[in-house]
């Protein structure tokens, strides 16, 4: 018994063995020949660009190099259950039009898995083309700064995507760092995302998870469009420029628990007006619950307009912002759930009863507001008699008053500040260089 034992080991032990099938760049020619289901190991070296059309897995080892030579796509995956790791992809073309992508992943790609690579050149990283339950897990993307940020590729580019899983991936110095359009039922999660126009951005997408990713010092950190049904929870936007989220067009959606901090206007653009670094931009934004988020040292901290309207608003930090709220209507809101509100760093009320909630409604702009922010140049005006008197007529009748927002239920108690698993802390642990600007 002992001795069949031995022998069946030793036979499993070959079969092992003989299952994987290490190549150099002298042999890779061999690597059409590959029976499906090897696993392919790539020594180290330079490799031309590569087509895989069997099933397969195809490791790198340190210093294995795929360079495209500025031209096309620098790995083509034309076949199921394809699994990568391990590989450095340089030098794809830059023909956005052709869809030039380190890695391109075809309708027959279906169960893709590439994950611990490094990719670095002009177009996009990663095209998923309409394959189906994909994974793309903690590779290194970076775009080509020598580029214009509107002739670079996306990091990576979900199209007519189900299914997929992206996560813990970090992405620089592309046009945007994640793409998705008509693809519906994905999850994004971890990835860190900067230097970069929008660094999420949704076109025609519904019912997608967007949970606990990083931007920084990007355009806009998650631009949501033109989709409905999302899950945007504990996310983080730090020193994006302009917006932190911007919801345009957005419905019956979950955008909760987010920290967006340090939004600032980009101070190099011509046109300057309307441009404000904005927290939350809610445009057309229908049927949403925005609540928990904390909002905090940004230029605005929501702005709301264009019919957003029938939004649960509650249980957020409004905390510093130099404008609070900007709210454009011709109807009243009302921000507070259930009885419970928001907090606000500059409300003045008092709570008499303790029951941690303000006695007096906070209400954030009035009629001088929508005033000032129609006629910027009127600013100089602010602190005139003329301008307190007003405000003063208009809190004793009522009558004058405009459509606006009003928050019933203030809370007393600044809430706790989200700390979601992606932070600037983590990522200096991990060992990251400082990043420089490349847009």
């Amino acid at each position: 018994m002992t001795i069949n034992r031995l022998w069946l080991g030793l036979l499993l032990l070959t079969w092992q063995v003989s299952a994987e099938v290490r190549l150099t760049p002298v042999t890779i020619t061999a690597l059409a020949d590959v029976t499906p289901g090897e696993a392919v190991v790539l020594a180290a070296g330079v490799y031309p660009p590569l087509r895989l059309t069997v099933p397969m897995t195809l490791m790198g080892e340190p210093g294995a190099r795929i360079d495209a030579r500025h031209q096309g796509h620098g790995l083509y995956i034309d076949a199921p259950d394809v699994q990568i790791s391990n590989l450095e992809i340089t030098n794809w073309g830059k023909d956005l039009g052709a869809m030039d992508s380190a890695i391109f992943i075809s309708k027959q790609g279906q169960r893709a898995e590439v994950k611990d690579s490094w990719l670095h050149g002009p177009g996009f990283g990663i095209w998923v083309d309409g394959a189906p339950d994909v994974q793309l897990h903690r590779n290194r993307i970076e775009g080509e700064l020598g580029l214009r940020s509107q002739d670079r590729g996306n990091g990576i580019h979900l199209y007519a995507v189900t299914g997929a899983l992206v996560i813990d991936n970090r992405i620089r110095w592309t046009r945007d760092g994640i793409y998705i359009s008509y693809s519906n039922g994905n999850r994004l999660q971890g990835n860190e995302l900067s230097e970069l126009r929008y660094g999420i951005h949704y076109m025609y997408a519904h019912n997608n998870q967007v949970v606990a990713n990083y931007t920084h010092h990007t355009r806009t950190g998650y631009a949501l469009m033109q989709s409905r049904q999302l899950t945007v929870t504990g996310n983080v936007s730090e020193q994006d420029e302009n917006y932190g989220i911007l919801m345009n067009y957005i419905t019956y959606s979950r955008i909760a628990n987010n920290r967006i901090e340090g939004v600032k206007a980009n101070s190099h653009l011509l046109n300057p007006r309307g441009a404000e670094g904005k927290a939350i931009f809610a445009y057309q934004a229908v049927g949403n619950e925005i609540s928990g988020n904390w909002l905090a040292d940004n230029d605005l901290g929501l702005h709301a307009t264009a019919g957003s309207e029938q939004n649960r608003i509650y249980a957020n930090a409004f905390v510093g912002n130099r404008t609070q709220v900007r709210y454009v209507s011709n109807q009243s809101q009302e921000w507070s759930y259930q009885g419970q509100g928001n907090y606000w760093s500059d409300y003045l009320g008092w709570d008499l009863n303790q029951d941690k909630l303000g006695d007096v409604p906070y209400e954030p702009n009035d009629s001088m507001d929508r005033v000032l922010w129609q006629y910027p140049a009127a600013r100089w005006l602010l602190n005139a008699p003329v301008i307190s008197l007003l405000r003063w007529v208009q809190q004793q009748f009522p009558v004058f008053k405009g459509p606006g927002v009003t928050d019933s239920y203030p809370l007393m108690a600044l809430p706790e500040r989200p700390n979601p698993a992606i932070s600037r802390d983590r990522r200096q642990e991990d060992g990251d260089h400082s990043l420089t600007a490349g847009q």
